[in-house]
């Protein structure tokens, strides 16, 4: 896709590349690139980018004038509008799909001719010349000037295979018209379509040269309608967000495009629309649908304090929200660059074949001389001799082992991208199918990270709904995460609460006030017990069994008496059981890594369904539990979310980050996991590990052929129009089974 240029440090910039056609031309950029002092570089042929960090010194003009040398075209291009980057992007799909059909349509009578004798009129062979002419000169001309321009340039790619191939077919063809016995009227010419040994009867080739440049026209359309679907992911992230907004100025609405908001502006955002950027909800509430940005699939309730993202969408009431990011810096727009930065990255896999193709075409040009020198040394016939090296010529075109990483990589970061999965680069691929051991951090991570009521404990005779009142009424004017706890709690079970006629904090006790005339101490036991308010046996012991948990135990007592003990906790999430079990399906040992008491951390561990615990481990600490496993000769991954994690992350074999955690642990990880729920620990690492074992059979693919497809061509047995066939066919397979990443059910 057309490169919207960044520069996320002042020593990092993409290129757009033009005139590359094969994976040979990415290598000979990147080699190019990578001969200036300081200057490391990546191009990616299925994106059409180079990816440069260079040290001072150097300058873009620099990188740019590199690339020239090597007879491409690089630019730093301005972001265009969306919609004017994708008629960019439809311009050169557009211009091969008419070169195809031109050709095609001049081609199919040739090879008819050709194929079929008794459609072999007095003068057919004249006629076959001159709808072939054009195929050749016009429509194999980007095969032809690339050729050409390599050539000046001492160098060799696919497009020089193709060139050659086809102008030594149209050449033996002209000749033998011209100066042979081909053009004498009546001539027959019989034509086998199978894999046999050729014997060289047939002595004009004109079927082959256009039917070879229609195959490859036709796979390098497909190829180029491929890669531009496999970019439709992010291309979709892109658009996702809002055009407009309704800004509130002086009290009055207006409605502005969404780039023209700052930071600070205070927006509307009505039922049904999309949120225009990422902010801070200072009125109102409702439901949040982030589902086309995180995969989740019910609507997250928000209030006053929270906040949302832009480009999710308003599913309830109107919320009034100040913009807290605006532009780059959004939660949006890192997923987009997160994304791009991943494809346009190379996996391990992708450097080996990157290193044969390079190599490749030289060797294909010496087998093929080497062809034509054994049958004419053994005696064969020119025009079997000459079949021969023509098909060697175009079987041998390395143009799906080029493809196959980068169009993997680019529909797998898609893919994840639609789940909430940002993929950070295609290095952590091999550690995806290596890891053995998964190391959770407890606290947002595989818990909610909030304290939550869950017990009303009461002594005989009292009303759980009473009391619930009477402390939520006072807890509610505290500050304190568990006072906030408490009176959630308790407008969820008994509605809204009565205001309290007095209220007072007891620093390190609690709460004390007068509600609905009742004295009401809420806090540790020795604020009651200053009022002599002493909890019965039964309290005691469900507060000392909680604390055992745990837990968090709050005593309640009101007019001169202990009555009840709300227990608060930070329960753990829904799905973290599901998410357990499904890490281990996938052949993970689960470790929870807490520094809370041991107590607390089996009671965790015991309901999410994890054997192994490691806890009281002080923040720093961490990491140095990953070093231990690791030493003990585990591949660890590690999930977290807080700024305590992120060394822990660094450390790790391979780092997922709850996207709901902190920055600082997002640039750590490898993996971003946009929602905040652990299950998406495990459909990421299936996700990476179907993308690598894609990229694998690609490559085996794309191997296998060539490897296959050689010794029948040197030996005579595969006509060279078939080659150019099963040539075109392999790109457009590799491209293809990379497409089925699109519709990974990854949630297994």
């Amino acid at each position: 896709m057309t490169s919207t240029t960044t520069s996320t440090t002042p020593d990092r910039v993409e290129l757009a590349i033009s005139g590359m056609t094969c994976a040979s031309c990415a290598n000979r950029i990147e080699k190019r690139l990578n001969k200036l002092q300081g200057v490391t570089a990546i191009v990616n042929y299925a994106t059409e980018k180079a990816s440069v960090s260079f040290e001072p010194g150097i300058t873009p003009d620099d990188l740019i004038a590199q690339v020239e040398k090597t007879g491409y075209t690089a630019s730093l291009p301005a972001p265009p509008e969306p919609t004017e980057e994708a008629n960019a992007e439809d311009a050169p799909v557009r211009a091969l799909r008419d070169r195809l059909v031109i050709s095609a349509l001049l081609a199919v009578p040739v090879i008819l001719l050709a194929m079929v004798p008794a459609l072999q009129f007095t003068y057919w062979q004249w006629a076959s010349l001159t709808l072939a002419a054009p195929v050749l000169v016009w429509g194999a001309w980007p095969f032809h000037a690339a050729a050409w321009k390599n050539l000046k340039l001492g160098a060799a790619t696919m497009d020089t295979l193709v060139s050659l191939g086809t102008i030594a077919a149209f050449g033996w063809s002209l000749y033998a018209l011209f100066i042979g016995d081909a053009g004498e009227p009546g001539m027959r010419h019989p034509f086998t379509f199978t894999i046999e040994r050729t014997s060289g009867a047939g002595n004009i080739y004109l079927e082959v040269a256009a039917g070879v440049t229609v195959f490859i026209l036709a796979g390098r359309y497909f190829e180029a309608r491929s890669k531009r679907r496999a970019g439709a992911a992010l291309r979709a992230l892109l658009e996702m967000g809002a055009k407009d907004v309704a800004v509130l100025r002086d009290g009055r609405e207006e409605r502005i495009p969404v780039d023209r908001l700052k930071v600070a502006d205070r927006f509307v955002v009505r039922p049904g629309e999309k949120i225009a950027t990422d902010g801070l909800i200072v009125e109102g509430g409702s439901a949040v649908d982030a589902g086309m940005l995180t995969g989740e699939s019910v609507p997250v309730e928000v209030g006053v304090g929270d906040t949302v993202i832009g480009a999710t969408v308003n599913a309830g009431g109107r919320l009034l929200v100040e913009a807290t990011k605006i532009g780059a810096d959004t939660q949006l727009a890192q997923m987009a660059k997160l994304v791009e930065e991943a494809q346009n990255g190379k996996a391990q896999v992708q450097r080996l074949a990157d290193r044969i193709s390079g190599i490749f075409v030289p060797i294909v040009i010496t087998l093929a001389v080497a062809t034509l020198g054994f049958w004419l040394g053994t005696g064969g016939s020119v025009a079997a001799a000459f079949t021969a090296t023509v098909a060697v010529l175009i079987i041998a075109c390395p143009c799906a082992l080029g493809l196959a990483t980068p169009t993997a990589l680019l529909v797998g970061t898609g893919r994840g991208a639609q789940l909430g999965i940002l993929i950070k680069g295609p290095e952590m691929l091999e550690s995806t199918r290596k890891i053995d051991t998964i190391v959770l951090d407890k606290t947002g991570t595989v818990t909610t990270g909030k304290m939550t009521l869950t017990d009303v404990i009461t002594a005989d005779g009292q009303d759980p709904d009473q009391v619930l009142r009477l402390a939520g009424a006072l807890e509610d004017s505290s500050e304190h995460p568990i006072a906030q706890a408490v009176a959630k709690g308790a407008v969820q079970r008994t509605g809204t609460l009565p205001q309290p006629e007095d209220f007072a904090n007891i620093e390190g006790l609690g709460v004390q006030g007068i509600v609905d005339g009742h004295a009401v101490l809420v806090g540790r036991t020795r604020l009651l017990e200053e009022w002599s308010q002493r909890l019965p046996v039964e309290l005691e012991r469900a507060k000392t069994a909680a604390e055992a948990d745990g837990k968090t135990a709050v005593a309640v007592g009101w007019d001169g008496e202990a009555r009840a003990v709300l227990v608060v906790a930070d329960t753990i999430k829904d799905t973290s059981a599901e998410a357990v079990t499904r890490l281990r399906g996938l052949g993970l040992t689960p470790v929870l890594l807490t520094g809370d008491n041991e107590a607390a951390a089996r009671a965790v561990a015991a309901e999410a369904g994890i054997d192994e615990v490691i806890a009281e481990v002080l923040p720093a600490d961490k990491v140095d539990v990953v070093k231990r496993l690791q030493a003990e000769g585990r591949t660890v991954a590690m999930v977290g979310d807080g700024v305590n994690d992120a060394a822990a992350l660094a450390q790790a074999d391979l780092g997922l980050a709850m996207g709901t955690g902190t920055d600082a642990a997002i640039e750590a990880a490898d993996l971003t996991l946009v929602r905040g729920d652990l299950r998406a620990a495990a459909d990421a690492i299936r996700l990476s590990r179907r993308t690598l074992a894609t990229i694998k059979g690609n490559l085996f693919w794309a191997f296998a052929y060539n490897i296959a497809a050689l010794p029948l061509a040197a030996a005579g047995l595969l006509n060279p129009m078939l080659a150019g066939a099963a040539m075109a066919f392999s790109s457009v397979f590799v491209v293809s089974n990379s497409l089925r990443l699109r519709r990974a059910n990854v949630a297994q």
